[in-house]
């Protein structure tokens, strides 16, 4: 495979991708379910929860900040994450909008 062409794609359905993108692995799925169900900032405890090494976390956090889902702060020595709302809501706005798009069809293919 080459290069991917994201410039013949509009900003929304690049952003979109990445998003998806960084969503789309076992562990950053867990790891947004912990911050869901938290509902407030985690410092450590997502290698005890998640029994993985601290810093396979920490590349999977990176992932997701990068796409702009999560924030983190810095306390003393360690750095505290949580949802960040506006881009979480922007994108289940954005997949609300994709699926109600879809109005079926009597047959396919």
């Amino acid at each position: 495979m080459g290069i991917t062409k994201t410039d013949i794609f509009n900003e929304q359905q690049n952003k979109l991708a990445m998003q998806l993108k960084a969503i789309a692995h076992p562990a950053r799925i867990a790891i947004l379910q912990h911050l869901i169900k938290a509902n407030a900032c985690i410092c450590g405890d997502l290698v005890g929860e998640l029994g993985l090494a601290q810093a396979t976390i920490s590349q999977h956090l990176k992932e997701l900040k990068s796409a702009g889902l999560i924030q983190g702060t810095i306390e003393g020595v360690s750095v505290c994450y949580c949802i960040e709302p506006i881009a979480w809501k922007n994108l289940q706005n954005e997949i609300d909008s994709m699926f109600a798009s879809y109005k079926g069809a009597d047959h396919c293919c």
